[in-house]
C-alpha cells in the first residue's frame, strides 16, 4: 500500500467556538430509568485528558452499551464519517470536531471513513 490505512483529521486552525449545549436526557417512559448519557463537556474533558482515545474506550468509560456493530453516520467538515457510538453521542462528537476541540483518526481500509479514535486539538492549560 502506498498510504497508511488511517489518517488524522480535524480543524486545528479554526477559531474557538462555544461548546455545544449540555446534553438532554434520552426520552423514557414514566418510571423507566434514564440510561447513562455523556454530555459534550464530559466527552471533551475525557478526550483532552489523554493524548489519544480509541472509540471502544469512550464506550466503556461512558457506559454506551449497544451492539458491537452499531455505527452512526455524522457530517464533519471533511465530509461524512461513520462513528461506532450511539447517534446522540456521535452527534456530540461531531460538534466537538466542528468546534475544533477534537480530531478524528479515520480508518480508510474499507472504502468509507470509519472513526477509530479521537485526540485533543488544543493543548490543555494547567495550573
Amino acid at each position: 500500500m502506498d498510504s497508511p490505512p488511517s489518517e488524522p483529521v480535524g480543524q486545528a486552525d479554526q477559531p474557538a467556538v462555544d461548546a455545544p449545549a449540555a446534553s438532554v436526557p434520552r426520552s423514557t417512559s414514566p418510571g423507566e430509568q434514564v440510561p447513562h448519557a455523556a454530555t459534550a463537556a464530559q466527552l471533551r474533558r475525557f478526550i483532552k485528558s489523554r493524548p489519544y482515545v480509541p472509540l471502544h474506550e469512550l464506550r466503556r468509560r461512558f457506559e454506551l452499551n449497544g451492539q458491537a456493530d452499531d455505527v452512526c453516520p455524522v457530517r464533519v467538515p471533511e465530509g461524512l464519517v461513520f462513528v461506532g457510538l450511539p447517534q446522540r453521542e456521535s452527534d456530540l462528537l461531531a460538534e466537538l470536531v466542528r468546534c475544533g476541540d477534537v480530531g478524528l483518526e479515520l480508518c480508510r481500509d474499507p472504502l468509507v471513513p470509519i472513526v477509530m479514535g479521537v485526540f485533543p486539538m488544543r493543548p490543555v492549560v494547567r495550573g
